[in-house]
């Protein structure tokens, strides 16, 4: 897509955050607190496939581990039309740090204080989004936080692996279990390698 339409994408998501915080909570129980915009928009204009964001939500990080969907996802992500757009998504507890070893020096969008940042909108749509990244954490921070990280990714594999266990054999689909397991052995594996990198 061209870069002008990726920005677009992330302006509209960034509109539908914040009509999405004046909605019910009994309706919408998953709270988004915080968008940030991640990857290849920080950089210089150019095609790209996908717009990466970062969704924070105002859950304890133990339900939000790594890749996996925090419980509400999917009803916000219809709600928002998220899917239908090119957008991925990373979902994050805003109990934690945002970043971690792919959420590098994100940019702040949207938060449900302040609202959409058009600093930060402009920056990008000009292809200067450096000048609104965070700053890059100390080493030793980035991997504190990885290991952090990969104890919420085990304990969150643990629990899935347990429910997994439980629902197997149980009448109903199986598919919304075996999915969650998959992704959270897929994020736990994605922490370690980058853990071993580190």
């Amino acid at each position: 897509m061209k870069w002008t339409r990726a920005v677009h994408h992330l302006e509209s998501l960034a509109q539908e955050c914040a009509q999405m915080a004046t909605r019910p909570p009994s309706i919408f129980p998953l709270r988004v607190t915080q968008m940030w915009v991640a990857a290849d928009l920080l950089g210089p204009p150019r095609d790209l496939e996908t717009v990466t964001v970062a969704l924070c939500v105002d859950l304890p990080a133990d339900e939000v581990a790594w890749w996996s969907e925090p419980p509400g996802a999917q009803h916000w992500a219809n709600a928002t039309r998220l899917a239908r757009n090119p957008v991925l998504v990373w979902w994050r507890s805003a109990r934690a740090p945002v970043w971690n070893h792919r959420i590098d020096r994100p940019a702040l969008v949207w938060d449900d204080t302040d609202g959409v940042r058009e600093d930060t909108l402009a920056a990008l749509r000009d292809g200067h989004g450096e000048t609104v990244r965070l700053a890059a954490p100390a080493e030793d921070l980035l991997l504190g936080r990885l290991h952090e990280e990969l104890a919420v990714s085990l304990r969150n594999l643990r629990a899935c692996t347990r429910a997994y266990e439980d629902r197997r054999w149980s009448p109903g689909k199986l598919e919304p279990v075996a999915d969650a397991l998959w992704r959270a052995g897929d994020g736990y594996l994605d922490v370690l390698d980058a853990v071993s990198r580190a």
